[in-house]
């Protein structure tokens, strides 16, 4: 008889700064209890320290150590990064979460919005599932692509530059339409082509790749009509497609849709590396005091488990989600809950 050893794959976690380890340590309990049922694999995780708090400590938000610990695994588990009050001395936040993407060239940004309940939206007449699509964000180029330009000293004018690239907007391209192929076959691109040469430019690719795949619609939006779709009709939308800034953006107005930010997971998508965190921020007023949402965490570590190749157990634990989620008074305090961050992790692993 042949033995088969099942796979072990290397996690980095990196919980970072505010209730960033809160809500790591609920994504990788419900981890463990997966995996305490069997389901052919095995995760072994290393933890490092990136972020604000690093910073603080050692002048290096990154620390090269952490960096080449990203780099060797199979995926990366992040939770949160950055504080208001610690910044560059030209006054931008610490961002490795951005450092990351760009130098393990992680350029697609895929954002799953869902809505759980009818009770979560701000938005009227909405059930379970009828607001389901996905934001792919160019990771690499774009307007923040600028961030690290030096400015004029005499600080009487700023300037940044949005930058694209054919290979850059070709490859987000693909990566949006093989999204659609896998959903309900509909691709938006959202830009600002009446107005930025480079979004003309960035609409061309975009048709260019659209004849390799016959079979999904598509749509041209321009980004100030996409906010407005976005609370009138999310129902039509099904992959999105959009520039670094504009999926930012436009990100944050979707998540609010379903709930609010600690229901938005994503992921930092390259061909050999990915990265899998919350769409939030670091949300210091509350760090410690285990009221974060860990939904989002424990979504983007399924995202994770999808992106290895393990997509039943992803299944799992995205339905062990919907099956916590379907009762309304399952609900942290930022969506007029009583729920800890704790006590709703548990929910979910007693799902599973």
């Amino acid at each position: 008889m042949i033995l088969v050893s099942q796979p072990n794959y290397n996690i980095a976690v990196l919980p970072g700064d505010g209730i960033g380890p809160e809500v790591t340590s609920a994504a990788v309990a419900v981890l463990d209890a997966l995996q305490s049922s069997g389901p052919g694999f095995s995760l072994s995780y290393s933890e490092h320290s990136v972020g604000a708090g690093e910073f603080l400590k050692s002048g290096n938000p990154l620390p090269d150590e952490a960096f080449e610990a990203c780099r060797a695994s199979h995926a990366v588990l992040l939770g949160a990064m950055g504080l208001p009050g610690v910044r560059w001395p030209d006054g931008r936040e610490m961002t490795p979460q951005i450092d990351l993407r760009e130098r393990l060239d992680l350029y697609a940004g895929p954002r799953p919005i869902y809505l759980y309940s009818a009770d979560d939206s701000p938005l009227r007449g909405y059930q379970p599932g009828e607001i389901d699509f996905v934001i792919v964000r160019e990771n690499t180029e774009g307007l923040f692509s600028a961030r690290g330009s030096v400015q004029p000293e005499d600080r009487l004018s700023a300037s940044d530059v949005l930058h694209l690239t054919r290979k850059g907007c070709e490859r987000i391209c693909r990566y949006a339409f093989e999204e659609a192929m896998r959903r309900r076959k509909k691709c938006s691109l959202v830009d600002k082509a009446n107005v930025l040469p480079t979004m003309v430019f960035f609409r061309e690719i975009f048709d260019e790749v659209a004849k390799d795949f016959p079979e999904v619609a598509t749509e041209h939006i321009y980004v100030d009509a996409a906010a407005l779709f976005l609370v009138q009709r999310p129902q039509s939308f099904d992959v999105l497609v959009t520039e670094n800034m504009f999926g930012d953006i436009l990100s944050d107005l979707a998540a609010g849709l379903v709930g609010g930010m600690g229901m938005a997971p994503s992921g930092d998508i390259g061909t050999d590396c990915a990265v899998f965190q919350p769409s939030h921020g670091t949300a210091p007023d509350i760090a410690g005091q285990g009221k974060a949402n860990p939904v989002g965490t424990i979504l983007s570590a399924a995202l994770m488990l999808d992106w290895l190749g393990e997509k039943e157990a992803a299944n799992r634990i995205q339905k062990a989600v919907k099956m916590a989620l379907s009762n309304p008074a399952h609900r942290t305090p930022d969506m007029g809950g009583q729920e800890s961050t704790g006590s709703l992790t548990k929910k979910i692993i007693a799902n599973l």
